[in-house]
């Protein structure tokens, strides 16, 4: 098949050869002169095409077999090269003849066996390029996988954001309780980050000999629990654990390490994360910024476990570990008792409640 091709080839180029000759002996005549010219000389010009077509169907038969073994050897090599070569030498040669026909149109106007110059010029381009290709693979193939890696790495923006989407939660702010009903809201946006040594932490205080911790380990977990079961966020329990040290040096490492932000109310860590460059949202802060929890005027019920700083002083807490000093409260340590609330102090280390026994004001 392959010869026959060869020989029809050669058969086609030879006639052309032939008319081309005969149309540059007879006063500049060619294959395509018009119809009059070849009737006044059909006989001359159909036998020197005739001449030609023999002349390359011969040439043709002569050099079928040489040719179709070297394209047959050339189609097994390139079957058997890589495919990164073969992309290579491909890109190679179209380059190549892609510059040969830009080209192409500043050699039209060729006439004659010129006409073989275009044709001479492609070949030469489409395999220089091939060559080029070959010898330049590992380049092009490097810098094709730069451009991959480039085009599929998100943009700086886009990292910043994503990573962004983490909120650490330290175990101060979850003791709080607040940080659930913030979510609910929806205003923390993203994934709350859970460290595995935050929970080892509450577990810790939970199973405290002390009631009072025992108590907020418990209400942390219970926050924890109402958070991944009631509420519409992501949560995700960080299983890893940094370098020795404390909870709070271990959340900066861990907040440095998914460039994200701590979530917290604790006054010392908030500036220990800003010293460190490491962003923290303080609920403490935000609470700053909204209508207190309790306001002064209102009554609230507690129970006065120990003494003040000052003279007649009693000290309660409320449920997210919020100090109340009581005046006069001192008399009434382990009472439970009804409170007025005369002022709230709120500072971003964190809120005290001054109050002062309801009993004493009904008795003025």
């Amino acid at each position: 098949m392959m010869k026959r091709m060869i020989q029809g080839i050669g058969l086609w180029f030879g006639g052309v050869m032939g008319a081309q000759l005969f149309g540059s002996v007879n006063g500049g005549l060619s294959w395509a002169a018009p119809a009059n010219g070849i009737m006044q000389h059909s006989g001359s010009y159909y036998m020197s095409v005739g001449i030609g077509a023999a002349c390359g169907l011969a040439l043709a038969t002569i050099m079928a077999g040489p040719l179709a073994k070297w394209i047959e050897q050339g189609a097994d090599k390139a079957s058997a090269m890589p495919t990164g070569e073969l992309f290579s030498g491909g890109a190679g040669l179209l380059g190549g003849l892609a510059l040969a026909a830009l080209l192409y149109p500043a050699l039209s106007g060729l006439e004659g066996t010129w006409l073989l110059i275009p044709v001479a010029l492609t070949a030469f381009l489409g395999y220089a390029g091939m060559r080029i290709g070959l010898n330049k693979r590992e380049e092009l193939a490097q810098t094709l996988a730069a451009f991959a890696e480039r085009a599929s790495k998100p943009s700086k923006a886009e990292e910043e954001s994503t990573y962004e989407e983490h909120k650490i939660l330290d175990t101060s702010v979850i003791i709080d309780g607040r940080i659930a009903d913030i979510c609910k809201t929806g205003f923390i946006e993203g994934t709350l980050v859970i460290p595995e040594f935050v929970l080892e932490e509450l577990q810790h205080i939970a199973d405290s000999s002390d009631l009072l911790k025992r108590n907020r380990g418990r209400r942390g977990l219970d926050i924890l629990n109402k958070i991944q079961k009631e509420l519409d966020v992501k949560v995700l329990i960080y299983e890893g654990d940094m370098e020795d040290g404390e909870v709070d040096s271990k959340l900066v490492k861990l907040a440095k390490a998914l460039h994200g932000k701590v979530v917290t109310n604790d006054f010392n860590l908030n500036k220990v994360c800003e010293l460190q460059g490491v962003s923290v949202l303080n609920i403490n802060d935000l609470a700053n910024a909204v209508k207190p929890v309790v306001l002064p005027g209102e009554e609230i019920v507690v129970q006065v476990i120990k003494d003040g700083k000052e003279h007649g002083q009693g000290v309660a807490y409320l449920d997210d570990g919020t100090m109340i000093v009581v005046e006069g409260g001192r008399d009434y340590i382990g009472t439970t008792m009804e409170v007025l609330v005369t002022s709230v102090l709120q500072t971003s280390a964190g809120r005290m409640i001054f109050a002062k026994p309801k009993l004493l004001e009904k008795a003025l």
